[in-house]
C-alpha cells in the first residue's frame, strides 16, 4: 500500500491534554495523517481545535455520531482507515461501537470501557468485524519492557516465582478536582471515570504490565482501597496481593497521592535463577540481577542489538545513548498498529513483532482487574479469585 493510513480522532482538542500525546505518536513514523475529527463535546473548542489543526472544514465534526456516519459515507480512495478515541472512560463504549460497525478499526485509550460489560461487548463485536483495535497501555512499548518479556519468555530466569510493581503518583494530593484541575475533576468522578479512581486509572496499568512481562495471568487477589483525601469520592491509593496462574506470587501498589512523585512505575520479577528490574524513570536501562553472577545492565540502543531480542530492536529508535522516552514507547504502539492494519489491508501477514500490541483482550482484563479488585476491598473474605 503506497499511502499513508487516514485517522480520525473523536475526543482530544485543544483543551486536552492526551489529544495531542495521540497525535504526535501517530504521526512519529510518517504512516498515518489525521484527516478528520470530532475533537470536542463544545462546538466552539471542536471547530477552533479543527482548524489548528488545519483540519478540512468539511471533516470537522461537532458530533461524533454524524462524523461516523459522514465519514462512512465517503469513496474508499478518501474514507477512514480507524479512529482514535481519547475521550474520558464513560464516553468510550458508544463511539467505539459505532466506529466498529461503519467498519472502522480503533484505537482507544484505557480503561477500554466504562464496566466490565462493555468491554465484553467490545470484543465481540471486535471478533464479529474482523477488524483491529489497539489498547493504548503505553508502557509494553518501551524497547526494554520487551526485551524482559522476552527474557523471562525464553525462561532465561527459571521458573517465575514473584512480581513486584509499583506506580505512585502525587498530583492528586490535594483536592485539585475542585480547583479548576479537569483532568482530576472527571478522573475522580464515578459517573465519569467509573467505580475506582486510581486503581482503574494508574492499577490497571501497572496490573498489565505485570501480567505482559511475566506471561502469567492474575488468577486471585486481595485488595485494599483507600480515600486518604477527606471528601474524595474515588479510591486514591490502593494494594493488591495477587496470585498468578503460574504459581507466581505478586504485589502490587498504586497511590495518586505520594506527594512528590511523577509517574514513577516501577518492576521487579525475580525466578529461580534470578529476577529484573525496570522503572519509566529510566526506560533505558533493564537491570538483570543472578543468583551466583554479577548483575548485568542492558541498555536500549541499536548498537546492542546482539545482545537484544528482535521485539526490543524492532522497536528501538535511536543508537545507544539517544534517550527513548513516553512519546517513542506512545508512537510504537501506533507503529506496530499502522504496520499490522497495512499488512492486513494489503492481504498480507503482519509480523509477530508488528502484532506485539495490546489489544482488546487486554482491555477486557484491565476492566476485570477494577471489578475485582473493588470487590476484593469491600469484602471480609481475604482472597478473591479473579473472575471475568
Amino acid at each position: 500500500m503506497n499511502r499513508k493510513l487516514r485517522m480520525g480522532m473523536i475526543g482530544g482538542g485543544k483543551d486536552a491534554f492526551i489529544g495531542a500525546i495521540h497525535r504526535i505518536a501517530a504521526n512519529m513514523d510518517g504512516l498515518i495523517e489525521l484527516k478528520a475529527g470530532a475533537l470536542s463535546v463544545n462546538p466552539e473548542i471542536a471547530v477552533d481545535s479543527g482548524k489548528m489543526l488545519f483540519l478540512d472544514p468539511e471533516r470537522t465534526y461537532t458530533d461524533f455520531k454524524v462524523m461516523l456516519e459522514k465519514e462512512a459515507a465517503r469513496p474508499a480512495d478518501d474514507r477512514l482507515d480507524f479512529v482514535t478515541i481519547v475521550t474520558p472512560n464513560f464516553a468510550h463504549f458508544e463511539p467505539a461501537m459505532m466506529a466498529l460497525d461503519k467498519g472502522f478499526n480503533v484505537v482507544i485509550e484505557k480503561p477500554i470501557t466504562f464496566t466490565l460489560d462493555e468491554a465484553k461487548q467490545l470484543k465481540a463485536k471486535v471478533e464479529q468485524t474482523g477488524l483491529t483495535l489497539l489498547l493504548t497501555h503505553t508502557y509494553t512499548g518501551y524497547p526494554l519492557v520487551k526485551q524482559a518479556r522476552q527474557m523471562v519468555k525464553e525462561g532465561v530466569f527459571g521458573k517465575i516465582r514473584k512480581v513486584w510493581v509499583e506506580y505512585p503518583q502525587g498530583w492528586l494530593s490535594k483536592m485539585s478536582e475542585r480547583e479548576g484541575n479537569a483532568q482530576a475533576a472527571w478522573r475522580t468522578d464515578p459517573k465519569r471515570s467509573g467505580k475506582s479512581g486510581c486503581m482503574g486509572d494508574i492499577g490497571t496499568h501497572a496490573a498489565n504490565l505485570a501480567e505482559y512481562i511475566s506471561g502469567a495471568k492474575i488468577e486471585k487477589l486481595c485488595a485494599d482501597l483507600n480515600i486518604l483525601v477527606p471528601g474524595r469520592a474515588l479510591d486514591d491509593d490502593g494494594g493488591v496481593l495477587l496470585r498468578f496462574d503460574n504459581g507466581a506470587a505478586g504485589v502490587l501498589q498504586a497511590s495518586q497521592v505520594a506527594a512528590g512523585e511523577e509517574n514513577a512505575l516501577r518492576i521487579r520479577v525475580y525466578g529461580e535463577k534470578g529476577g529484573l528490574e525496570w522503572a519509566q524513570h529510566e526506560p533505558n536501562t533493564l537491570l538483570v540481577k543472578w543468583l551466583d553472577q554479577p548483575a548485568q545492565i542492558y541498555r536500549a540502543g541499536g548498537n546492542y542489538g546482539g545482545y537484544q531480542s528482535s521485539y526490543a530492536v524492532h522497536n528501538t529508535r535511536t543508537p545507544g545513548g539517544h534517550p527513548e522516552g513516553y512519546l517513542e514507547a506512545f508512537g510504537n504502539l501506533y507503529r506496530n498498529f499502522a504496520l499490522t492494519l497495512t499488512a492486513k489491508l494489503d492481504g498480507a501477514q503482519p509480523s509477530p513483532e508488528a502484532l506485539d500490541f495490546p489489544s482488546v483482550d487486554d482491555g477486557v482484563r484491565g476492566m476485570a482487574f477494577i471489578d475485582n479488585v473493588v470487590k476484593s476491598a469491600q469484602s471480609e473474605q481475604k482472597w478473591t479469585t479473579f473472575e471475568i
